[in-house]
């Protein structure tokens, strides 16, 4: 049963028997592709609230929306074991929580490392992605970027207050987030941290900043562009942060040269990953899952 903010708590076994978390909205929604949201590195279920929230019960054609919390994120359990923290092991709790949830087929949005993920069930099992959005991610991760991003996880903040929190990722983020309103801040803390008696915690196993240690940033990241080409046949909506570190133009550039039928929006004022609740970005992804699916038919 959905709760008075619209979706209902699922938990369900990992295959090594961690216990996982997802988020439910629009549980009664049939007759369309469900949506199945996956967030960055350190998010959470969370970011996609607003987002699930239009698709579930705004949109023209609402949807069913799962969102996940990765193994050591949000509600799910910590790995005591941070090896398995990457994108094979999550790939893996993804495909067994949707088989605890029945969902043989759905339209996929990724955030950062959720677009990873999509990559690889591209491999593991081609046949559910029926729809993909990537959010500010693709087959080349820009090593500036990354490294960017594991410069502002490594000193983690500490803030007492709900208030100092929301100072700490203005600090860090702002420059790259200008177009944000104070109610876009407030709702970023509420999404990725929580609230303890140490005060407003990220609400990741502080062992998952442990698997970035091993990286050469001074040289190219691996690529998947192998892995985007077997995507060819799945319509996709690329999002790109026009103050993106992590995905650049020429690879948005080169996804579409690879993928024709490619549609992109990008995000002015906003860096990596834009907030896909904010401007028209929750009715434009609506609409392009109504015409994927459309077209699918």
């Amino acid at each position: 049963m959905a709760s008075d903010e619209g979706f209902s708590d699922f938990f369900y076994a990992a295959p090594d028997g961690l216990k996982l978390h997802a988020r439910i909205y629009g549980e009664a929604n049939a007759g369309s592709w469900p949506v199945v949201c996956l967030p960055g590195l350190t998010r959470n279920a969370r970011d996609f609230h607003e987002l699930a929230l239009y698709l579930s019960t705004k949109a023209a054609r609402p949807r069913k929306v799962v969102a996940f919390d990765y193994r050591g994120r949000g509600q799910s359990d910590r790995d005591p074991d941070i090896s398995h923290y990457n994108v094979g092991v999550e790939a893996g709790d993804v495909l067994a929580g949707l088989s605890a949830l029945g969902i043989e087929q759905a339209a996929f949005v990724g955030t950062s490392r959720g677009g990873l993920i999509i990559h690889v069930l591209g491999a593991l099992k081609p046949a559910v992605l029926k729809a993909i959005v990537l959010n500010d991610i693709g087959p080349v991760i820009e090593a500036a970027g990354l490294a960017h991003i594991r410069s502002y996880l490594d000193p983690a903040p500490r803030p007492k207050t709900f208030a100092e929190a929301v100072d700490a990722q203005r600090s860090v983020h702002g420059a790259d987030f200008p177009a944000l309103t104070d109610a876009d801040w407030l709702r970023m803390v509420r999404a990725i941290c929580r609230e303890t008696e140490a005060g407003w915690l990220p609400d990741f196993d502080p062992a998952l900043v442990g698997t970035l240690a091993g990286v050469d940033f001074s040289k190219p990241l691996p690529d998947l562009w192998p892995q985007f080409d077997a995507l060819a046949a799945v319509p996709l909506l690329v999002i790109r942060g026009g103050n993106s570190k992590l995905l650049s133009a020429a690879t948005v550039e080169e996804m579409g040269r690879r993928h024709p039928g490619m549609e992109t929006i990008t995000v002015e004022g906003q860096g990596h990953a834009p907030f896909l609740e904010t401007g028209t970005l929750p009715r434009e992804i609506a609409d392009f899952l109504d015409r994927a699916e459309r077209k699918s038919k």
